[in-house]
């Protein structure tokens, strides 16, 4: 079984590194390694390629990048953990539907890892918990206007895929400063609540945190 290789960048700024993932992206051969690369940004705010500017509420002094990945806005900064894996997906042997879905395992298993139990919502990329119950394991039921009523995102999802070969990422909140959030619809939906798992009661050093998240990407995307 061949791994991705894990490179731990540190804090980095935001858009030379989505540079950087381009380049590598565009030069790498059938030969190049597959990559995870484990980071933290200053405070950005990024728009998707279906952005829409009225989702910025209030940008203030934190800088709006426009990028190419999947999705609407979304917030980085410190605190939270950024993991892009650069994968052949051809090599892989699975398409991008099945891609997002072992992102998706890899945050629910990070979560895990932590007592914490994450939730998929149709339609919506990223992992949601019950902030008033994030360890319980029922999934909220019964009938719902709001698909995330009872739900706060702590994990988003948003990707690149060029010639089957991906970038960007996803980004797990492990104990930051969350206004900045209130300042955007997050993912393009008004309302939708932010936590992090120090929110929710989960005391996790980020460079902990790095290492569970991509030792689980690394696990669900071996060859």
């Amino acid at each position: 079984m061949t791994a991705p290789v894990i490179r731990r960048l540190g804090r980095v700024d935001y858009a030379p590194t989505v540079e950087a993932m381009r380049a590598y992206t565009a030069q790498r051969t059938d030969a190049s390694d597959d990559e995870i690369w484990l980071c933290e940004h200053p405070p950005v705010y990024t728009q998707g390629i279906a952005g829409k500017a009225e989702h910025v509420l209030d940008a203030g002094a934190i800088p709006v990048v426009a990028t190419n990945r999947g999705g609407q806005v979304t917030y980085h900064g410190p605190g939270q953990v950024v993991a892009y894996p650069l994968v052949d997906l051809r090599r892989l042997g699975y398409y991008v539907k099945e891609y997002v879905f072992r992102l998706e395992h890899a945050l629910l298993r990070t979560l895990a890892e932590y007592g914490v139990t994450g939730h998929r919502v149709a339609e919506a990329p990223g992992i949601y918990v019950r902030p008033d119950d994030p360890r319980g394991h029922a999934a909220p039921t019964g009938p719902r206007r709001d698909p995330f009523e009872g739900l706060a995102k702590v994990a988003a999802l948003g990707i690149k895929v060029s010639r089957h070969r991906t970038y960007h990422g996803v980004a797990l909140n492990v104990a930051m400063d969350l206004e900045p959030f209130a300042r955007i619809h997050p993912c393009g939906y008004a309302g939708l609540r932010t936590v992090d798992l120090s929110t929710i009661g989960i005391q996790v050093p980020w460079d902990e945190a790095a290492e569970t998240l991509g030792s689980m990407l690394a696990r669900g995307l071996s060859r």
